[in-house]
């Protein structure tokens, strides 16, 4: 025979004071375990939406990045004669070389940072249909000017519209203001990328970003592209290499998650465990009138387990409302793999939300485990006569 749930939602609900304080170091517990989760995701969820699925970006072999990587214009023009590209209805190709340079700006709070400058072509704008023009107009080609990330334009001096940017041994009028959503361009410098080649003397470009004409012929164009002795380059498929560039911040920052939340926990479950250990000492002549009813050890030792989870539960619960609150921010850092500023924001997903409480559910358990043993092993005679 099982004791009641509402046997023990009343016996939380009587003791209100220690309920709420234990629940409360549970959830600031999951409340940093969530955030840092989410701030990982939030990571990846920004690169990850910046790439699509029917673009190959093209870089050197053994790059990790656009920013360490080098294509000739002999290599670019090998790979442009692939039949696989998609036609852009000009006689074209859909393919665009660009360059990515790391500067260092000042920011509005003070220090400085790096920043991506990316030399676009002629058809990158249409590779990237999630960017667009929000204040002023688009660089044109042949001619020093660039267009602003917002999260740049936000975050650092000297890029508004009509502001003048010397780099690159050259002045750079500022023309216009992109957005591209919650994606890694809204926190890049676009520019023509022949001007910054010139500008900053680069012989070579930093990527190749060109659009299948049949996603479904992705592997045979890696295969010829990775096979020709021509060539020393890598494809990858957009969404693939952005993940890419997540991967190392984001297994930083859960790795961070874990190590501190494993810290704080170990103090929530002792927390939870005094309380336990108090509600068995005050309600020793209750546990021997259950035995005496009736109640088998494993029914009170579940029974104390079960107010222990529940603690767990409503701690965890309350610590992920909170933490979804983070979703409204946005942060900006530096990413360890371009090592160049990047801007997002906290994302909350299910598996972050299950996790969270899994986590919560493992503080109860782990804290009300002894009290629910001793509870469950009070001898019926001594336990009445505490009344």
């Amino acid at each position: 025979m099982a004791v009641p749930l509402s046997y023990n939602l009343r016996n939380l609900w009587a003791r209100r004071l220690t309920t709420f304080l234990t629940a409360s170091g549970m959830a600031l517990v999951v409340f940093v375990f969530a955030a840092i989760l989410m701030l990982a995701e939030g990571l990846q969820k920004t690169l990850v939406q910046t790439g699509s699925p029917d673009n190959v970006v093209v870089l050197r072999k053994g790059s990790t990045g656009e920013v360490d990587s080098g294509i000739d214009r002999s290599q670019a023009a090998v790979v442009e004669t692939i039949p696989s590209i998609a036609a852009d209805g000009r006689g074209g190709t859909f393919m665009a070389r660009e360059v990515v340079i790391l500067i260092t700006l000042p920011k509005k709070p003070g220090g400085v940072s790096n920043v991506t400058i990316r030399g676009m072509g002629e058809d990158s704008l249409a590779l990237r249909p999630q960017v667009r023009i929000v204040q002023g107009r688009m660089p044109r080609f042949g001619v020093p000017e660039m267009a602003v990330g917002t999260s740049l334009a936000k975050r650092f001096r000297g890029l508004r519209v009509g502001d003048t940017l010397c780099c690159g041994l050259r002045n750079w009028r500022i023309v216009g203001i992109i957005d591209a959503g919650n994606t890694a361009f809204s926190s890049e410098i676009w520019a023509d990328a022949d001007q910054i080649m010139q500008s900053f003397r680069r012989p070579v470009y930093s990527s190749l970003i060109f659009r299948l004409s049949d996603p479904e012929r992705f592997e045979s164009v890696r295969s010829f592209i990775e096979g020709d002795p021509r060539l020393t380059l890598m494809a990858k498929r957009e969404t693939v290499f952005y993940l890419d560039q997540s991967e190392m911040m984001a297994k930083f920052l859960r790795i961070l998650g874990v190590s501190l939340t494993v810290i704080f926990s170990l103090g929530a479950m002792i927390g939870a465990m005094i309380t336990m250990y108090a509600a068995v000492a005050n309600r020793t002549a209750e546990i021997g009138t259950l035995r005496a009813l009736g109640f088998r050890r494993r029914a009170i030792l579940a029974s104390f387990l079960m107010e222990s989870l529940l603690l767990g539960f409503i701690g965890g619960c309350f610590g992920l409302f909170f933490a979804s609150f983070m979703q409204i921010l946005t942060i900006s850092t530096v990413n360890f793999q371009t090592f160049s500023e990047l801007a997002f924001r906290f994302a909350l997903s299910p598996g972050i939300i299950l996790q969270s409480l899994a986590f919560s559910l493992v503080m109860g358990l782990a804290g009300g485990f002894l009290p629910a043993v001793r509870a469950s092993r009070m001898n019926i005679v001594e336990a009445l006569r505490a009344n």
